[in-house]
This record gives C-alpha cells, structure tokens and sequence, in this order.
C-alpha cells in the first residue's frame, strides 16, 4: 500500500512538472508571434513612408515616360526639378520646332483633391502661362491665361482667304470653361498690334486692332474695333458655336493705300460713306449681333 501510494504521488508529481513545463513554451510562442507582427508592421509602415516619401519627391525626370503619351508628340528636353515643381529647357514641337523653357508647380494636394496645375512657357516665338484644373464631367477649367505670340512664326494660313496674319498677338483670360475643348464660358481680351496680311498682292497693313471676347451656353462672340489711328476703321462681331458661325463687319480705309483699297472692295458693297460692309456665315445661322448701328459708327468717322 505505501508502495502503491508513493507511485502514485510520484506519477501526480511528474504531472505537474510536465504540465508546469509545457506553460512556459505557450507563452513564449505567443510572445514569438506577436513581436513578428509588430516587427511587420513596422516594415510595412516604414515601406510606405518611403515610398510616399519617395512621391512626394519625385524627381520629373523620372516621371517623364508616364507624361510624355500625354504630351501628343511635344518633346521635353532638359528636365529638372520634381513633379511638383520642374522645368524644361526646350519644349519641341513634332515639327521639330523649339518653343522655349517650361515650368509648372503642382500643390501636393493633387494627390487627394482637384488642384490647379500652374504652367508657364517662355520662348521669343511664343510665351504662355496659365492654371489648369480638371473639373468633373470631362470639363476644364484655365485662369490667370496670358498669350504672345509672333504670329509670322506660325503657319496659320490663309484666314477665310483674307491672308496670312502677321504681327504680334498679345491675349488675356480671367477663366476659361472648357468642356470637349470647346469653350463653355470666356472672357478674354487681345491686341493685334501691328497686325497685317501677307497677301499675293502684297503686304496689307491694318494698324492695331482691339478683340474682346465672351461665351455663353457654348456660343463664343467676339467684338473688334481699331484704336482710332492705323490705316484701318473697323468694328466687328464674330459669332461662333459648334454649329455655325457668323460675321459682321463695317470697315473703312483711312489715307489713300491703293493696295488696302482694292482689298477692301473685294470684301463687300461700299455705302455712300465709304464704309464696306461684309456679311459672311456658315452652317447652322446664328441670329444678327446683338450691337446696332455699327456701320453708323464706322460711317461717323468720315472726313476726319
């Protein structure tokens, strides 16, 4: 009996240690398992800070040949800078002709919302700058837009069989709506200073004329007038939608250009005050300019 008993205790008390063993390794499994999660964690997140780190450091270079198919054939050569804020010392267009340098900033909060991009380009030929924001529905939003340009550097061509304009454009736009490329909202004012026409009769001078310009629900209307001294009176409506266009036009020659004369007979009926008057349209007919008395305007200025 005593035998018996002492193997029994002794059977109990190996269970305990066994059992007193076994705990210990449980818990240091779990302990294990836990410092491999948070040693996972922490390379995970460190991963992540890098490569957001990375982003937001991003050299242009780099991101170049994810822009370049967006650029439709226009090169950027000498890239610096980051995707935020870069430049390019020679923006080519697909003819191989060189604009002049770039530069764009982009905020940091592009990456969540919707941010202006602001680009600028300056060249002798051409100098642009502008915000750009894309707008839900496929539309686009430009402000702050200012234009330059020499317009005997651009083969713009004959415009509706008048000439090749020559001189210098110089535009701006407080906002441009854009939706399809089309213009939803404009207003925008220009000069054409020392504007002419390269004709096969010759070179026709125009003196300085003024352009506003404004769109509503999508049809653009375009005023133009001189500034009282060049070689030509003129005041002007251009209507354009994506459906028609329509002209206006009441010019009259100031001095005695035998060139611009017979130019200006080609274009229309000349009144008893000298004043021609053309009237052109196409497509869908858009409705009269809203100004009256524009001939009376340009007639008014006979005999000065």
């Amino acid at each position: 009996m005593p035998c018996g008993i002492q193997i029994r205790g002794a059977s109990f008390v190996g269970g305990l240690k066994a059992a007193s063993s076994s705990v210990p390794m449980d818990e240091g499994s779990v302990g294990r398992g836990r410092r491999w999660r948070v040693i996972s964690l922490g390379a995970f997140v460190a991963v992540l800070g890098m490569a957001v780190l990375a982003a937001w450091n991003l050299p242009a270079r780099w991101a170049l040949p994810w822009i370049a198919p967006r650029l439709h054939g226009v090169q950027l050569q000498g890239v610096s800078g980051s995707l935020w804020h870069g430049q390019a010392e020679h923006v080519v267009l697909p003819d191989g002709r060189t604009l002049g340098r770039a530069a764009w900033e982009v905020s940091r909060r592009a990456v969540y919302t919707a941010t202006p991009v602001h680009v600028e380009l300056d060249g002798e030929q051409l100098a642009f700058s502008a915000a750009v924001r894309a707008l839900p529905g496929g539309r686009a939003e430009w402000t702050d837009v200012r234009l330059r340009a020499d317009l005997a550097a651009w083969p713009i061509g004959r415009v509706a069989g008048l000439g090749q304009p020559l001189g210098e454009w110089q535009m701006t736009a407080g906002r441009v709506l854009l939706q399809g490329g089309w213009p939803l909202q404009l207003d925008l004012r220009a000069r054409w200073r020392d504007a002419a026409l390269r004709t096969p009769s010759g070179l026709l001078p125009l003196g300085e004329l003024v352009w506003t310009g404004a769109a509503h629900d999508g049809v653009i209307d375009v005023r133009i007038h001189d500034v009282g001294t060049g070689p030509l009176r003129a005041q002007a409506q251009f209507l354009l939608s994506p459906l028609g266009w329509r002209l206006d036009a009441q010019l009259r020659q100031r001095g005695s250009n035998p060139l611009l004369r017979r130019w200006l007979a080609g274009l229309g009926a000349v009144d008893a005050a000298g004043v021609v008057h053309v009237l052109r349209h196409g497509g869908v007919v858009l409705p009269p300019p809203a100004a009256a008395g524009q001939g009376a305007a340009v007639g008014a200025e006979h005999g000065r």
